[in-house]
């Protein structure tokens, strides 16, 4: 490549690099890691044919990412680098050769730790005197966060170790790949955004301002590496791995002895083929040479160890046939195209269906049914079909349609304006029941207490309930059966589901599920219907004349009344005996009509419910979100990021005190 072409080439690929590395960091995963390691090789090959090319915001020059606003900054008194990734055994050898030379000119031992490449967010943990001091996340390896706390909330991290020495190690924080499904499909119920990938997931994790979003999620950590000891000094980096199994710490359980180049190639095969076995996922190998002071000698780079290198293995791809595309109806409704495929094995799994996302996807991948397919596992735990192979069409290709009708109910199939999902809006969709159910009980709609998870999953594997009005002709003997000596329980749940029939109307409106529809519009919609007939023969074009009500959601409310299994339900529901009217006094006191609070913090006389109701009888609205609109923010102890925004946009603060002075 001549020095014009290279230099094209460079300034082509930094600005990609570098949005590329920015997302990444921002847990936004957009090409696969293995596009990404292939134009990093590319820019780092140009960059050593033409070392005038090198620019000092090459992301060949960087480590890591920016620190987040929000989080202090924490320096690191041992650089965590990053390591030089190789492609091909070639270039293992081409590793070994240079420490054999180095070990040969120092006179040390030559041997190696080979162990696996943790797919997960780098981070720096320190103890004084055996006790957990500090956390950080490697940041641009010289310059990290301060996510102390998030870092305390993970299961694998001790408060304090056996014995009380002054420590800093590093590690790699992961989410497991069983924990990894479980919280997809936990965000799935809940109709949150899906999780890319496992490290995605575990980088937002720790990296939340608020650490209780941390405990929430399942983190754990493999520690491996001993960044400084003040009490101990070690001869070798597997000794100083054994000491810390010893002392408390969750060591990364992959690491292999190793004395020569045949050895390293056996174990990073051995690591190859037990990656699908291994409950976490991998991106490499990392080959590290065991001789504490011949590292010391070899030395580093600005950026990466001389002594160590990491080996990336290569996507595995596969072409079978794709039979047919099926859709399955999740318990939100989301309806989901499926690939049944010719089952294939793909990195060490049988692969016999798959996601196909969305509509967009397919036709994104221009996929039709009886094409033949390119299958990878993303990120080594979810297969994908990532391409077609059109050379392979003979002419008997269908075109794949997503559905209008749910294929489960037959209820109405719809896809909003700006979303990619299509959904089944029928409520009595049996696949659609138990999430359903749970919403129902809720505290927020109709407030069902001791109807939690559980007891509704036993309650529809039984046949007890088959839709939502099911839940009142339930029978103490039904409930007693659920647990051993039910008999309290059931009539405590018995009596809740009784005192549920006398909910206000709002209660009522938000447990029915309409899309878009929460307890603050339920509330403002009881204010123009005050009785749920009135609200069934609402036009969309009142719907739209009410605040907070825009086109779509105007469209969700009035489509859902004329569905035949709404129309069914509520006449179930009005036999059961529910209330169908609002039970709210008229507002006499109107001190906050027309004004929006948002509250943050903790409140020492009222919990924010409260405060909530307080606003509301006096005519005023709550928020969740600050915005130029927001009249106050009342904020307690420990208000966070929307303080931060109102003082940006120049929102009037009120304490609690101040709020209970505009309340007397």
């Amino acid at each position: 490549m001549e020095i014009e072409q290279a230099k094209k080439r460079a300034e082509e690929l930094r600005p990609l690099l570098q949005y590329y590395t920015q997302k990444y960091f921002d847990d936004q995963q957009v090409i696969s890691d293995y596009e990404y390691d292939m134009l990093m090789r590319e820019l780092k090959q140009i960059e050593k044919q033409y070392p005038e090319l090198i620019t000092k915001d090459s992301p060949t020059q960087k480590v890591g990412s920016s620190i987040k606003k929000g989080f202090e900054k924490v320096t690191h008194e041992v650089p965590l680098q990053s390591l030089q990734d190789v492609f091909s055994f070639e270039e293992v050898q081409e590793f070994d050769e240079k420490m054999k030379k180095a070990a040969q000119e120092y006179k040390r031992p030559l041997n190696y730790v080979v162990e696996t490449k943790i797919d997960g967010l780098s981070s720096a943990i320190e103890y004084r005197n055996g006790k957990y001091y500090k956390g950080a996340t490697r940041g641009d390896g010289i310059i990290g966060e301060d996510v102390t706390k998030n870092i305390s909330t993970i299961k694998n991290v001790p408060k304090e170790l056996k014995e009380p020495i002054s420590i800093t190690v590093r590690g790699e924080v992961f989410i497991g790949k069983t924990d990894f499904e479980k919280l997809n499909e936990d965000r799935l119920m809940e109709e949150q955004e899906q999780f890319a990938n496992a490290r995605n997931a575990a980088a937002g994790s720790l990296r939340q301002l608020d650490s209780k979003i941390t405990a929430s999620r399942p983190l754990d950590i493999y520690i491996f590496n001993v960044q400084k000891s003040e009490n101990i000094k070690f001869e070798t980096h597997y000794e100083s791995l054994q000491y810390l199994e010893k002392i408390g710490f969750n060591v990364n359980p992959v690491k292999i002895l190793c004395n020569n180049i045949e050895e390293i190639i056996q174990a990073i095969k051995k690591i190859g083929e037990m990656r699908d076995k291994l409950d976490f996922g991998i991106d490499g190998a990392v080959i590290k040479v065991n001789d504490l002071e011949l590292r010391e000698k070899v030395g580093t780079t600005f950026k990466t160890p001389k002594w160590a290198v990491a080996y990336k293995y290569p996507p595995e791809k596969k072409e079978t046939l794709l039979k047919d595309i099926v859709c399955q109806v999740g318990r939100t409704g989301a309806i989901t195209p499926m690939a049944i495929l010719e089952p294939v094995y793909v990195a060490g799994s049988k692969i016999s269906k798959t996601t196909l996302h969305n509509e967009d996807y397919i036709k994104e991948k221009g996929i039709l049914i009886g094409d033949t397919v390119i299958i990878q596992k993303a990120g080594d735990v979810i297969p994908e079909v990532v391409g077609v192979n059109k050379e392979k069409r003979n002419g008997t290709e269908k075109i794949f349609e997503m559905p209008h009708i749910c294929p489960v109910c037959g209820a109405e199939a719809i896809r909003e304006e700006g979303e990619s999902i299509v959904r089944c809006i029928g409520i009595e969709c049996p696949a659609k029941l138990y999430r359903s159910i749970i919403h129902f009980a809720s505290k927020d709609a109709m407030d069902i207490d001791g109807l939690g998870e559980a007891i509704i999953g036993e309650l529809i594997e039984r046949n007890l309930i088959t839709n939502i009005a099911d839940i009142y002709s339930l029978t103490l003997e039904d409930i007693a059966t659920l647990k051993k000596n039910g008999k309290k329980f059931a009539q405590n749940l018995i009596n809740a589901i009784e005192e549920s029939k006398t909910r206000d109307l709002y209660r009522l409106i938000n447990s029915l599920g309409i899309r878009h529809v929460g307890v603050k519009l339920a509330k403002t919609l009881t204010k123009y219907y005050k009785n749920i007939n009135k609200l069934i023969k609402a036009s969309y074009e009142e719907l739209r004349l009410i605040d907070d009500v825009g086109e779509i959601t105007a469209h969700n409310i009035y489509d859902f009344f004329r569905q035949n299994q709404t129309v069914d339900l509520i006449n179930k529901l009005k036999k059961a005996g529910v209330n169908m009217n609002t039970l709210e006094e008229e507002i006499t006191d109107s001190r906050f009509i027309g004004k929006t609070f948002v509250l943050t913090g903790t409140l020492e006389h009222y919990s924010r419910d409260e405060a909530s109701k307080i606003i509301e009888k006096f005519g005023g609205k709550t928020s969740s979100s600050v915005s130029k609109r927001t009249n106050y923010v009342l904020a307690g102890e420990e208000a966070g990021s929307k303080l931060k925004k109102a003082q940006e946009l120049g929102v009037t603060i009120i304490s609690e005190e101040e709020f209970i002075k505009m309340c007397k």
